[in-house]
């Protein structure tokens, strides 16, 4: 009798559990997909995400890594691709070779009217965004000071400039071509505003045999910096960008192009809508403009 009744109750006991793994496993196959933890801003969640590449001046790149972090403070769903940094004749280059941007930054109009002709941005969203100013500068140890373009074409010293793919190079040149005597020769014959600042020669000059020319701004830096030229010739935010130089001299506007900084989205952008809404924020944001500002670049008017 007792063994009857204990494989009764066993007999129950394995039933009951039975069924108790049964429901458990209903209400797990019945339960409802859970919803979003919240964490995520509801911004975010209601956006898509969007990767963008930025093609920039070089010398746009200390101000640009600052801005780009502040943009993603409340824009979460966006993300920058590794951003780059060339001389803005190298940008056109390199988009020319088959490299895809959203945006594109250069430093100077004449390297943003090839972009247009060649057809690498899109001419309808063209734009200026900033301007600047050329100086000269000189190591910080340097006892120069008070340097005019004058005292450059006397030949008593040593220079860096940007080469031809450095729109800075391009200013310096079109200032150099304006001094009594010349010390930069444009291959056309053309002065100051006139010249493109790209082909031309020093020989002949005051300064044949003392222009080192760099492939950026930073090397045009480095060059004073190290004490291998005594001036060198830069725009008045790379003072801010690089440590080492100090502004000695500045150069009369109206010996140059001006000097600004046009915007306009890649023809070839799939992000065209985020891009652009990025390029506004670049100049109406009061927080962005303080760190443009704060690197030595004002709006365009």
């Amino acid at each position: 009798m007792k063994k009857t009744y204990r494989i009764v109750l066993a007999a129950i006991c394995a039933f009951a559990l039975a069924a108790a793994f049964g429901m458990a496993g209903c209400s797990s196959e019945n339960k409802p997909a859970e919803e979003p933890s919240g964490d995520e801003p509801s911004d975010v969640q209601d956006h898509e995400a969007v990767e963008l590449q930025i093609f920039a001046a070089n010398s746009l790149s200390k101000a640009m890594e600052e801005v780009q972090n502040l943009y993603l403070e409340d824009h979460g769903w966006v993300s920058f691709a590794d951003t780059q940094y060339e001389a803005s004749g190298t940008l056109n280059e390199m988009l020319g070779a088959g490299s895809s941007a959203d945006i594109l930054i250069t430093a100077s109009k004449a390297t943003m009217d090839t972009a247009v002709e060649e057809g690498y941005v899109d001419a309808g969203t063209r734009f200026d965004l900033f301007t600047n100013e050329l100086v000269i500068v000189a190591g910080e140890n340097s006892e120069l000071s008070n340097v005019t373009l004058a005292d450059m074409a006397s030949g008593d010293y040593t220079v860096a400039v940007g080469d031809a793919n450095v729109p800075a190079g391009n200013y310096a040149k079109q200032a150099l071509s304006t001094t009594d005597p010349a010390c930069w020769v444009s291959a056309d014959g053309a002065i100051g505003r006139e010249s493109a600042g790209k082909e031309g020669t020093f020989e002949g000059t005051p300064l044949e045999g003392k222009v080192t020319e760099g492939s950026s701004v930073g090397n045009v830096c480095s060059y004073a910096n190290s004490g291998d030229v005594d001036l060198a010739m830069v725009y008045s935010s790379d003072v801010y960008r690089f440590g080492g130089v100090k502004i000695v001299g500045t150069v009369p506007a109206d010996t140059h192009k001006n000097i600004v900084y046009p915007a306009a989205l890649c023809a070839d952008s799939e992000n065209a809508e985020a891009a652009q809404e990025f390029l506004d924020w670049l100049f109406s944001d009061e927080d962005a403009i303080k760190i443009w500002q704060e690197w030595g670049f004002e709006l365009a008017a």
